[in-house]
């Protein structure tokens, strides 16, 4: 099944063609007119409800694809809707840091304030990098962190003096939870002369470092707002492509810049901390947030061959949670034959870079070239042929699918 993703213009995304997502969207949907000056954030390719996959086909919904023939679709005829949504984003201004809620803080947050926690679900994620890829994800060390504040006088006056000489005489996990308590209870007075004294100061270091050039990049897009602070307690990441993050529930995290493939749980709950003109729900965020700290290369996520002889050229992304993991497939230009696997709950496949076609068992070919987006049903088979274009070119897909590999980890 042949899929033309959901295109979502949230004014953080990049503009016109200088969006991957943009780029990607126009290959996948030929009649889509990218315009210079709109952003193009997001393209999902998944049934949820805000932004579901049309099937090229008959124009139908997956949603619509998937209730119609729940067993031939994703192998259960008691299946409604997949668990999982599948995008790809081009960030050019930061999104907001936030945590996610476990299943059971979902639940009691949505029947508590169902105008702001829409679902009962949680919002686990997985980002693989697709370019140079900048996030915010954890806190730092301990000992970082403090070394950080003693830099700056403004902040050590914000955080007062009780807090920072708890966190001088032990900076361990408590000791960062109140300064940060401390942070994020200020008073917006407060705040605002910390970060504008900081930016005046900035602006005339003629030897900026980057952390430096990061908070006024951030104080540009979004003035005194308490998370641009944040940067000088979380890890700033620096993502090649190929390197992902995955981000538990209650793991502080903001996406920065640059162009990844995500996949998530169906769930819209999101606790922001800042870097928002929405809705920051700092007590829900005081109590919910981990502070487990670490130095930036402890919060990559790895992936694993599963099987490393009959599949050499997939690693497999299998986070702690049933709702999803994703395959990479990339195949070198000498490659030309080899076998992509569906599990029998379906799955979705998007194609980046290169050309190939694909046999199913039933007779199907499709042809895959950058831009394709297909969901592969439980009918198509657990065994599928591909074959690699003759060329130079090496080919690099994604595959989206409910975790099945749990029991086996």
């Amino acid at each position: 099944m042949e899929l033309t993703g959901s295109v979502q213009c949230y004014e953080w995304g990049k503009l016109g063609e200088h969006s991957f997502v943009a780029k990607l969207a126009k290959a996948n949907d030929g009649d889509l007119d990218v315009k210079p000056d709109r952003s193009y954030a997001e393209l999902w390719m998944g049934d949820h409800v805000n932004g579901p996959a049309t099937l090229k086909g008959d124009g139908r919904t997956l949603a619509a694809a998937v209730q119609s023939d729940p067993a031939g679709t994703i192998g259960s005829a008691a299946g409604t809707s997949l668990p999982f949504l599948l995008k790809v984003l081009s960030i050019r201004k930061a999104l907001s840091v936030q945590v996610h809620p476990s299943k059971l803080e979902a639940e009691k947050l949505h029947q508590q304030f169902p105008d702001i926690y829409k679902d009962a679900n949680h919002k686990p994620e997985l980002a693989i990098a697709l370019t140079d890829f900048h996030a915010l994800c954890g806190f730092r060390a301990y000992g970082e962190i403090l070394q950080l504040l003693e830099q700056w006088e403004p902040l050590r006056v914000l955080i007062g003096t009780p807090a920072m000489e708890r966190l001088r005489a032990e900076p361990n996990l408590e000791a960062v939870r109140v300064v940060y308590e401390r942070l994020m209870r200020s008073e917006p007075d407060a705040i605002r002369g910390c970060i504008e004294s900081m930016a005046e100061c900035f602006r005339l270091d003629a030897e900026m470092a980057d952390l430096q050039r990061l908070f006024l990049r951030l104080y540009d897009d979004f003035g005194c707002d308490v998370g641009v602070l944040s940067i000088f307690f979380l890890n700033v990441l620096h993502l090649k492509p190929g390197e992902a993050i995955y981000l538990p529930a209650n793991v502080p995290h903001a996406y920065l810049e640059g162009d990844c493939v995500e996949c998530m749980a169906c769930s819209d709950n999101v606790v922001r901390a800042g870097l928002t003109p929405k809705f920051k729900d700092v007590e829900t965020l005081l109590r919910l947030v981990s502070y487990e700290g670490g130095p930036p290369e402890t919060m990559l996520y790895r992936a694993r061959l599963l099987d490393e002889h009959r599949l050499p050229y997939t690693r497999t992304f299998v986070p702690p949670v049933p709702d999803f993991a994703v395959s990479e497939i990339k195949l070198p230009a000498g490659a030309r034959q080899y076998t992509l696997d569906n599990p029998p709950t379906g799955s979705i496949l998007l194609v980046t870079n290169g050309r190939a076609t694909l046999r199913c068992p039933e007779g199907t070919v499709l042809a895959l070239q950058f831009g394709t987006v297909l969901f592969l049903p439980h009918r198509a088979g657990r065994t599928i042929a591909l074959e690699l274009d003759d060329g130079d070119e090496p080919f690099l897909a994604f595959q989206a699918m409910a975790n099945g590999f749990l029991e086996t980890n």
